[in-house]
């Protein structure tokens, strides 16, 4: 098969990684990709989103399917797109139709989603800015602190968390004012839910699903979870809360609701969920859902998934899924970010990366670099995702932060307690 991959992140090399190992791969192209990916497959100048130009190469190169990695294409349609076109409609993409991805273009679509299907989540309103006094008036019914939610894609900066009730007063003004955009023209106001959170993935051809290895990530910038929101610095991969009790709860409250409530409302779904959860006191509740795999948690699934990915994504195009077995190792593995400088503020790019070459027992999935002039170069704010395997957690993070110190770049910055809570 020859198959395309869309994207440039940590997730898509991971993605990259597994599916260069299938022996029905004839040949991948990544696009655009970036310095790992090409270790893996043949990058392809094309932006993710840009579908005119995927629909042509991907009749001129004879590809046969076509995997979705970000979000973006998939909100933007891009499985409606290759579906409306005869050239195009034979080639199966691995994602959601544009209605289904809404689960995750937005927050509003996907609480009125789990209201209608009956599945644990926080109480919440959504206002727009001729109904922000109702709003200011549901803020004043909950206890601090207070969720604010941009409906729309806000480059993973569109969720507030805010102690002060005046000051949530004024960022509900603000966001719907503009601060974020399109994506903030409707706020999601949402009860805080307090517990530890984890992420649970299934992959679905709309009809069966086979629940994927689950993952916690770590999200903000500093040690002991402090500063501001990143897309990740860190995963790891069994999560020890979630033991069989516990996933029988997401999957028979969460997962199964979720699945059947698609086939209610004949929305066409074939890809990757991701349950964004919260476990309180014991109990699964659904923060938010994503239409497409985690990043950086697929660096830490990816290497517990024992299948031919290829196999499965091909079950998930022919719809017979339901044949498949799912295999997962049983050791942990960890992922451990290094992040550029500033990052998630201003950062420099085109810092170059030495000492890829020292690392042993460890997996380098890249994410923000690029080959310039034969070298290595930083190309984003997180740059590398350093996976290792263990026996136990500690294990593998030892490992991970063993070859991050040798991995070496201008400003490298990486959080030092990635698991810390779970100890």
């Amino acid at each position: 098969m020859n198959i395309l991959l869309l994207g440039s992140g940590g997730r898509e090399h991971a993605l990259a990684w597994k599916i260069s190992q299938s022996p029905r791969l004839s040949h991948l192209y990544i696009a655009p990709g970036n310095a790992g990916t090409a270790l893996a497959g043949t990058n392809v100048s094309i932006a993710a989103d840009d579908f005119d130009h995927i629909g042509e190469f991907a009749v001129r190169n004879r590809i046969d399917m076509v995997v979705v990695g970000p979000e973006d294409p998939l909100v933007k349609g891009i499985v409606d797109y290759f579906a409306g076109h005869t050239d195009l409609q034979n080639i199966p993409v691995i994602g959601p139709s544009g209605k289904a991805a809404m689960l995750e273009g937005s927050k509003e679509f996907a609480k009125g989603f789990m209201m209608r299907h009956h599945i644990p989540t926080a109480r919440f309103k959504s206002v727009t800015f001729p109904r922000i006094t109702e709003g200011v008036r549901f803020l004043e019914t909950l206890k601090a602190p207070y969720v604010l939610k941009a409906d729309g894609l806000a480059a993973g900066k569109g969720v507030l968390i805010i102690n002060d009730l005046f000051e949530a007063r004024e960022e509900l003004h603000q966001i719907l004012s503009g601060k974020f955009g399109e994506a903030g023209k409707t706020v999601v106001i949402e009860e805080f839910l307090s517990g530890i959170e984890l992420s649970v993935f299934v992959i679905t051809d709309g009809k069966s699903y086979k629940i994927l290895p689950e993952a916690k990530d770590y999200k903000r910038i500093g040690k002991g979870d402090t500063g501001p929101n990143t897309g990740g610095m860190g995963a790891v991969s069994p999560v020890p809360f979630a033991g069989q009790d516990f996933m029988k709860k997401v999957e028979n409250r969460i997962i199964i609701p979720t699945i059947k409530g698609l086939q209610i409302e004949d929305i066409v779904y074939k890809g990757f969920i991701f349950f964004g959860l919260i476990n309180c006191h014991g109990e699964p509740y659904v923060i938010e859902y994503n239409a497409r795999l985690g990043d950086p948690e697929t660096e830490v699934i990816m290497p517990r998934l024992r299948n031919d990915l290829v196999d499965l994504l091909d079950g998930v195009a022919s719809g017979n899924l339901v044949e498949k077995t799912v295999l997962i190792d049983d050791r942990h593995v960890t992922a451990v970010i290094l992040a550029s400088g500033g990052y998630p503020g201003t950062y420099e790019k085109g810092k170059i990366i030495t000492g890829l070459e020292k690392v042993a027992d460890s997996l380098v999935f890249h994410a923000g670099t690029k080959n310039d002039n034969s070298q290595v170069t930083t190309n984003g704010g997180r740059v590398i995702a350093v996976s290792s395997f263990g026996s136990t957690m500690n294990e593998a993070l030892e490992m991970s932060y063993k070859n991050a110190a040798l991995i070496d770049f201008d400003k490298k910055y990486f959080r030092p307690d990635i698991g810390f809570d779970l100890v």
